[in-house]
């Protein structure tokens, strides 16, 4: 029985001495972190929404006559338009070819006999100042002069029916195949264009913000086709109803977008800012521990790594304002914090 006791006592001495053995090597062990200085900044609070954008003009150009087609050549390239080409308004896309709708019209004539008109009316005009025609007679050579006037404009307007040209500025989205010289019918669709340079959204917004925003406020946009690059736009209107089932109420939004990265149709994330605080401390969120006594980081001082509880304030995606806990110029810890324990040995590696 004696021996036994020996035994299991000479166990536990070598089991604990051993054990501490162990702590104290692991006490010696130095944590490898990563740590930055805490710096004084800005911080954003945003309201994020999503939308999808649309153009600033947008308009599809049809055929008003039956007619032979021709598609011609931009200037810029020197070849045939083409899908993605800008255009300026006034560009000359197709022509239409039919010469007895071109004889129909009789321009020429028409504007010969404006001509005319108008000459005679500028004669009735001098004879009357000298008393050599009654107020009806030159009634009458203005009302002449009139009519050729509005028959040679609406020559003009026919014939121009003839030519496909862009009323507005912008880019080519669509353009419809027909072959050279083959004949289109009347209504056929022949282009359409965008003008995508300045583009707009709708949004829903949150109940809570209708306070916080307001028309003139900057907004940012991004798309994941484009993540390298934030565009900037604007709240043009807000709506003052709140739709009861989303809880949410509409706004637009103006985006400038003279690189056109921006496409029509593309989906996009929306920030607006609603608070900003300058000058305040500023650490990334993901570096940040929920404990049960609160939210709490590691500070380094000397090689040793102590947990701080902290309180916080505005906060965004990728950061959050520290308002009491960590002070300027103390170094925190940004990747490594996952392993330690309060008073942890550490060694700054970056």
């Amino acid at each position: 029985m004696k021996k036994g006791f020996f035994i299991l006592t000479l166990f536990l001495a070598v089991f604990y001495s051993c054990r501490n053995n162990e702590q104290n090597l692991n006490a010696d062990v130095e944590i490898p972190v990563s740590v930055e200085d805490i710096k004084l900044k800005h911080i954003g609070e945003y309201v994020s929404t999503t939308g999808t954008v649309y153009p600033k003009g947008d308009i599809v150009l049809k055929s008003k006559i039956t007619a032979s087609y021709y598609l011609e050549k931009n200037p810029a390239t020197g070849r045939n338009w083409q899908l993605g080409d800008k255009v300026r308004a006034g560009s000359l896309i197709a022509r239409l070819e039919d010469k007895e709708y071109v004889n129909s019209i009789q321009l020429e004539t028409n504007e010969l006999n404006m001509e005319l008109m108008e000459s005679e009316l500028r004669k009735q005009e001098s004879l009357y100042e000298k008393g050599g025609v009654t107020l009806r007679e030159l009634k009458t050579a203005s009302i002449n002069y009139s009519n050729a006037k509005t028959t040679a404009e609406n020559s003009r307007l026919q014939l121009e029916k003839t030519r496909i040209t862009s009323p507005i500025d912008g880019v080519i989205v669509d353009l419809n195949y027909y072959t050279q010289g083959s004949q289109v019918e009347t209504g056929s669709s022949i282009v359409k264009i965008m003008d995508y340079n300045i583009m707009y959204l709708d949004v829903q917004l949150p109940e809570k913000y209708i306070s916080a925003i307001r028309p003139g406020q900057k907004v940012q946009l991004t798309n994941y086709t484009i993540p390298d690059d934030t565009i900037n736009g604007s709240i043009t209107q807000l709506s003052p109803a709140i739709n009861p089932d989303t809880r949410t109420f509409r706004g637009n939004i103006q985006v400038n977008n003279p690189g056109l990265l921006l496409r029509p149709g593309m989906f996009v994330r929306v920030d607006i800012l609603v608070n900003r605080k300058d000058s305040v401390i500023v650490i990334p969120k993901n570096i940040i521990l929920s404990r049960q006594r609160g939210k709490t980081v590691f500070v380094v001082d000397r090689g040793i790594a102590s947990e701080r509880i902290i309180e916080t304030g505005l906060e965004n995606i990728t950061e959050v304002e520290v308002t009491r806990g960590v002070t300027r110029n103390e170094r925190i810890v940004t990747s490594g914090f996952e392993t330690l324990s309060n008073k942890s040995k550490v060694k700054i590696i970056k």
